[in-house]
């Protein structure tokens, strides 16, 4: 079956995690060509570190890097309800080769998800 996975990504699994057991498991799920939503984000020292992991294992033949946005939480949106929490930073990961963002603000990001590979 043709398709793209989304892996979404609580709050609360996210908590029980270490910084570096995030940003593995992330960098892991996007080289396997799949997009991760994360419904509290990441913090800056984190995001940089998975931007400065994601340089390190860049091949060009079979990972070309990664697309990061984010957007704070101002309220139990969709998410919140489809996670049970509230607030906080949704952050969507992929790669760069399939997720493209098209638009971002602070109330949505638009991206584009490509099947090709």
């Amino acid at each position: 079956m043709e398709g793209v996975q989304l892996n979404l990504i609580s709050k609360d699994r996210l908590d029980k995690m270490g910084s570096m057991e995030k940003i593995r498991m992330i960098l892991d799920e996007v080289k396997r060509g799949k997009i991760v939503v994360l419904e509290s984000g990441l913090t800056p020292e984190e995001e940089a570190k998975l931007i400065e992991l994601t340089m390190l294992e860049i091949d060009h033949e079979n990972f070309v890097g990664i697309e990061v946005e984010s957007y704070p939480q101002k309220s139990k949106g969709f998410f919140g309800k489809l996670f049970g929490g509230s607030g906080g930073r949704l952050t969507v990961i992929g790669p760069a080769n399939r997720l493209k963002t098209l638009q971002k603000s602070d109330e949505f990001i638009e991206a584009l998800v490509s099947i090709d590979r």
